[in-house]
């Protein structure tokens, strides 16, 4: 399948084309490249012109380029343009124009990640999905997302993310949803903003972008629903507010099991009640905004309610499984939380209510009572409070249950010194240092949650529980 001829590329973007080729998708990783890719010569952390000729060798259809690279042919097939991350949101706007695709864009400081995995989930059920990989979110992700669409896309899934103000707005508006969606708002990524109606009103730009007649979705229950239902008015959008606070889309209980979240809701006024393979209140905070981006897009929810049950978190955002501790004994297990991708006090919360309701088993390994353990890592990017954000974990209520929490880096020094002694386990400047030993401190039998901030590396914690045991994913069950 084509998705860019040249002739198409090069009017899309005003560039100089070079040769007659043909792209059957849009990469900007030679690691990932396929045969028959554009190659987009991006610059980042390395400048992408100097993996050009790695791509065209590797079969890429031709490479986006602002100059011809060092060791590669003047007659390669190439597209020319001055800047080329403008001309990648030139080829994302031509491809957004030129399908009739209902589109969906998602943000919000917790969940939007996991929001559009379930939207995929769903909306493919009903029609040919495209949505955006991994977390392709930012000024690369989304117009490299829109590029990727093919034309006879009839659902697209959109996430857009920030993490300074000014960011949102402009994606949405190259994304030109039919319908927007704000997942929450939370402390996330605090120090570049005053407070976090500072946050809302950033998140709230989603809105901008909105096509006429678009939906605003919007989450009842925030103590920045006000901003954010401001800005929906002012887009003159169509609000639709879910959560249990919410009119159209009212939440009732979601009712938190070992591995999985049955959601009882009001839709309309009608009953409803679907499940989660996964427990979280937030999980069913977010299905309950996919039924309403469902119907806002003008699918089927009496569909899509029971087709929630197939999504599972990506990985890292909550990933269930069973790790085998001794190959000797089958049964010694413990049962692991991967959540170790993003961390910020209401994701903590959320986690530690997951855990909190967890089922350890007994009578088995050294220790005859199975245990929840936590192993929290540093909640970056908070600002000056960042320390008291920390120092309040020890405060919320499904702490009580937990066995044992153990603490990483500097900033989780705070929880740690808060936490009942009772609770208290190790603390460790780096997650290196626990990575050695977590065995020490793990039993057959345990739930383990590990959560952190990437940035706090706690994943190397859960690298090393999958290297020295063995690990049956079957179980998997998430910004």
């Amino acid at each position: 399948m084509t998705l860019w001829s040249a002739a198409d590329a090069a009017a899309a973007t005003g560039g100089q084309v070079q040769g007659d080729w043909q792209a059957g998708g849009v990469s900007i990783d030679t690691r990932t490249l396929r045969p028959g890719d554009l190659f987009v010569a991006l610059k980042a952390e390395r400048d992408g012109h100097d993996f050009v000729a790695a791509a065209l060798a590797k079969g890429a259809a031709a490479a986006l380029v602002s100059h011809v690279p060092d060791g590669v042919a003047r007659n390669a097939p190439l597209l020319i343009a001055p800047d080329v991350l403008a001309a990648l949101e030139a080829l994302g706007r031509a491809g957004r124009a030129r399908t009739g695709a209902r589109v969906v864009a998602v943000t919000g400081s917790v969940g939007k990640t996991s929001t559009k995995e379930m939207l995929r989930e769903v909306l493919s059920r009903q029609g040919r999905t495209h949505a955006a990989e991994a977390s392709y979110n930012n000024h690369w992700g989304v117009p490299l997302t829109l590029a990727r669409m093919p034309q006879d896309t009839e659902f697209a899934v959109i996430e857009i993310g920030m993490n300074h103000p000014g960011e949102i707005a402009p994606l949405s508006r190259m994304a030109r949803p039919h319908v927007a969606m704000i997942t929450t708002v939370a402390a996330a990524h605090l120090e570049a903003f005053e407070n976090i109606d500072g946050i809302a009103r950033e998140k709230a730009a989603i809105f901008d972008g909105l096509e006429p007649g678009g939906a605003a979705i919007v989450n009842a229950d925030l103590d920045t629903t006000p901003i954010l239902l401001e800005a929906a008015q002012r887009a003159a959008a169509r609000i639709v507010t879910f959560g249990a606070k919410g009119e159209a889309y009212h939440l009732e209980t979601a009712q938190l099991s070992n591995d999985c979240t049955v959601v009882r809701a009001a839709i309309d006024g009608a009953p409803a009640v679907f499940k989660i393979l996964s427990a979280g209140r937030h999980f069913a905070m977010n299905g309950l905004a996919v039924l309403a981006a469902v119907d806002a897009l003008g699918g089927d929810t009496g569909l899509a309610a029971p087709d929630l049950a197939h999504w599972q978190p990506p990985a890292g955002r909550g990933t269930r499984e069973v790790v085998q501790l001794d190959s000797a004994h089958e049964d010694w297990t413990i049962e692991l939380i991967d959540d170790a991708f993003n961390a910020n006090p209401t994701s903590m919360a959320a986690a530690l209510e997951v855990l909190a309701a967890s089922a350890p088993r007994h009578d088995v390994g050294r220790i005859s009572k199975g245990r929840r353990i936590a192993i929290l890592g540093d909640m970056l990017e908070l600002g000056a409070t960042e320390a008291d954000m920390h120092r309040a974990l020890a405060d919320l209520p499904h702490i009580a249950a937990l066995t044992t929490v153990h603490c990483v880096g500097p900033r989780m020094r705070a929880l740690w010194d808060a936490l009942p002694r009772a609770q208290r386990g190790q603390w460790f400047e780096r997650a290196e240092d626990l990575a050695q030993r977590v065995h020490d401190v793990i039993d057959a039998g345990d739930v383990l949650l590990v959560k952190g901030s990437k940035g706090s590396k706690v994943s190397k914690i859960v690298d090393s529980l999958r290297k020295s045991g063995r690990a049956d994913r079957s179980h998997e069950r998430d910004d």
